[in-house]
């Protein structure tokens, strides 16, 4: 029986890419029970073993958590033999390839969906591309603050008349990996009803969009292009950081019982029937001036005291932690986020999702370079005796 945290048991994957995008894919797939195949360019493997420091064992810290869950093979795409060894891989054995190389690779080396599903029409393959696979960008490469820029996000983040700010994890990047794992699974439960697999595209371009979706509504409605709020909601106040005696904490009072609420809280009952701050429209309308009242407010006590006040209130509310607080914080630690690989070398942010309670666990530590090639291929003379037949 396959456990419940293991759907995807029995299905094998084949990942051909680096950098973040594909990489985090191929876990996503791993840690729900498939079997995750990295392929490797030997001279030097993945980009992103050498982003560093810091280092982790063998490879960077980067490549180690976005590698989990694999195993690990090499290809040199200028040797025939061994690209024929991929390509016989993919339509004997996969289930699932997911591919992020430049526009135009995977084409000329006919390991592409065109190549590849009429030999194996029960294959479900995806792409990951750049700008998408049509319109006038669709040759041009792309990274993740590229399309931040691109699509309008960093338009929004940071603060106005401040330098354009790049939101600190690779949003776009993990962003595809969650539309391609999405359309992979989807296109898998099709198979299942219809035998046919199916090529699905996603791209960079088109997860950054995505992210875009409430200030896309906003302009699309009205015309409100939205402008840079720091911390802040465009769309709720207050809703933003405030620095108390000692540090920051965020307020989201959301509506306007939270806004009653926290005034309660501030000692300042009389800002809840003033004309300016009555409701979100007039709050939006008077955004300053709410702000402003508030840090007076706020900066007088350390954060603590606002906690547990703003808790006991019913005020939504959080500190700023830094990664040390969050790898200590209890809830972190209550909800098993943070796992041990087996080999104990490695602590990692586990898969944000459980089954009847749950999580799949670390299964498998990130593949040195080509640590696999003999579990995967077999012997050179195993692989020979094959040829002859």
């Amino acid at each position: 029986m396959i456990p419940a945290h293991q759907p995807l048991a029995g299905i094998t994957v084949i990942e051909i890419g680096s950098s973040v995008a594909a990489p985090f894919a191929g876990p996503l797939l791993g840690e729900l029970g498939a079997e995750v195949i990295k392929v490797e360019n030997p001279a030097g493997g993945d980009d992103a073993r050498r982003w560093g420091p810091p280092f982790w064992h063998d490879a960077s810290a980067t490549y180690q958590c976005l590698n989990r869950e694999k195993f690990g093979i090499t290809v040199d795409f200028r040797d025939p033999t061994q690209l024929e060894r991929l390509r016989r891989l993919i339509v004997e054995r996969a289930d699932v390839v997911v591919q992020n190389l430049r526009p135009g690779i995977v084409e000329r080396n006919g390991i592409d969906a065109a190549t590849l599903r009429p030999l194996a029409p029960r294959l479900v393959y995806c792409n990951m591309g750049a700008f998408g696979r049509s319109g006038p960008l669709r040759e041009r490469p792309g990274y993740d603050p590229m399309m931040q820029a691109f699509a309008g996000i960093m338009s929004i983040t940071g603060e106005e008349g401040r330098p354009p700010v790049r939101v600190g994890p690779s949003i776009v990047d993990i962003g595809t990996a969650f539309w391609a794992v999405i359309g992979v699974i989807a296109a898998l439960r099709r198979r299942e009803l219809t035998g046919a697999g199916c090529e699905v595209d996603t791209s960079l371009y088109e997860a950054a969009l995505a992210w875009m979706t409430v200030p896309a509504a906003l302009y699309a409605s009205v015309g409100h292009r939205q402008g840079r709020t720091g911390s802040e909601a465009a769309i709720a106040v207050p809703y933003k950081a405030f620095r108390a005696g000692d540090g920051y904490l965020i307020i989201a009072a959301g509506n306007d019982d939270h806004f009653e609420r926290l005034c309660r809280v501030l000692d300042r009952a009389e800002w809840i029937d003033d004309a300016r701050f009555r409701t979100n429209a007039d709050r939006l309308a008077n955004r300053a001036a709410v702000n402003t009242a508030i840090e007076a407010v706020i900066g007088e006590q350390p954060r603590s005291h606002w906690l547990d006040a703003l808790d006991r209130a019913g005020v939504p509310c959080a500190p700023l932690q830094s990664i040390d607080e969050v790898f200590e914080h209890p809830q972190t630690q209550a909800l098993g986020m943070l796992q041990r690989s087996p080999d104990e070398r490695f602590t990692m942010m586990g898969p944000a999702l459980a089954f009847d309670g749950v999580r799949p666990p670390f299964r498998r530590t990130p593949p040195r370079l080509g640590e696999h090639n003999r579990a995967v291929f077999g012997a050179p003379d195993e692989e020979a005796a094959r040829d002859a037949d």
